[in-house]
């Protein structure tokens, strides 16, 4: 009988990629056990890509977590009671999680947070292990200017200018962003063929992304997409600091922020993040892709 090893994330897909080094430590240090990540259904076109997962179980959020006994049980989704239950529930013989292992802390990149929780533990996990893939950059750049909360998001007039400025662009979003990717695409005057909000699921927008010569967004999953393809990215940040999510320093990302910190769940954009300047991003834009 296999051994069992069950990893809780049931969050985004930037929160999926931030858990990749991790995830292959994990790989890595058990290699006789079968793991299992609990993951919203959506983000499975990107486990092939981590190769570190056997098996995909459908949970979005802490749980409760529908599997049985497992040898360990990692909890990579949060520090709260409700994740640590749910894992608990599942009967594990070893459960490695914040609030029974190292103290939480604020300050850390999310990266680093859950590498840091697997060497408390005594499983080497290596922060910069975050790449799926490069990308040959002969895909279009792309524009990506929604994000889940409107505090990290910039006025899509601004997105619209920097897609002016650029050549060989797409807008890309999901479902519920279409309208905002509509204006900015009719706003910098491109044809209807370029707007992709809507019309991409997971896997196509993984492509995309894995072709791309850039990318230009908020502090999104997006962004991170960007930085496991290996493709030149400028990321506007808002309400958070990039020293928290933001991409890794050097190669070809960019991470703009006025220095202020306020609430991303905000239901208007960050005074902070209004701060920035088109001329900032096109101009990062150049750079990155010079």
């Amino acid at each position: 009988m296999a051994l069992e090893l069950l990893v809780l994330r049931g969050l985004g897909l930037g929160d999926l990629l931030t858990a990749v080094p991790p995830l292959r430590a994990l790989r890595q240090a058990f290699p006789e056990h079968r793991i299992t990540l609990a993951a919203p259904a959506v983000l499975g076109p990107l486990l092939p890509f981590i190769g570190a997962v056997d098996a995909h179980l459908d949970v979005s959020g802490p749980g409760p977590v529908p599997f049985e006994r497992p040898d360990i049980a990692v909890n990579l989704h949060g520090k709260g009671p409700q994740s640590i239950e749910a894992l608990r529930r599942t009967g594990p013989g070893r459960l490695i999680s914040y609030g029974t292992g190292p103290a939480w802390r604020d300050d850390l990149h999310e990266v680093r947070r859950w590498c840091e929780l697997l060497e408390w533990h005594g499983i080497p996990a290596d922060p910069d292990d975050l790449t799926l893939g490069v990308s040959d950059r002969t895909g279009p750049a792309i524009v990506h200017p929604g994000a889940a909360y409107p505090a990290r998001r910039w006025p899509p007039e601004r997105f619209a200018r920097v897609a002016a400025a650029l050549d060989d662009v797409v807008v890309t979003g999901s479902a519920a962003e279409v309208g905002i990717a509509r204006r900015v695409a009719e706003l910098a005057g491109l044809p209807p063929e370029r707007m992709l909000a809507g019309r991409t699921d997971l896997a196509d927008l993984v492509d995309l992304v894995g072709r791309a010569r850039l990318v230009v967004c908020g502090d999104t999953g997006v962004a991170h997409l960007a930085t496991a393809f290996c493709v030149p990215s400028v990321v506007l940040f808002g309400p958070v600091s990039p020293a928290l999510w933001g991409p890794p320093p050097g190669w070809r990302h960019v991470a703009l922020w006025a220095g202020r910190n306020g609430d991303p769940h905000g239901e208007r954009p960050d005074p902070g993040l209004l701060k920035i300047e088109v001329s900032e991003v096109v101009d990062a834009a150049m750079e990155v892709t010079s």
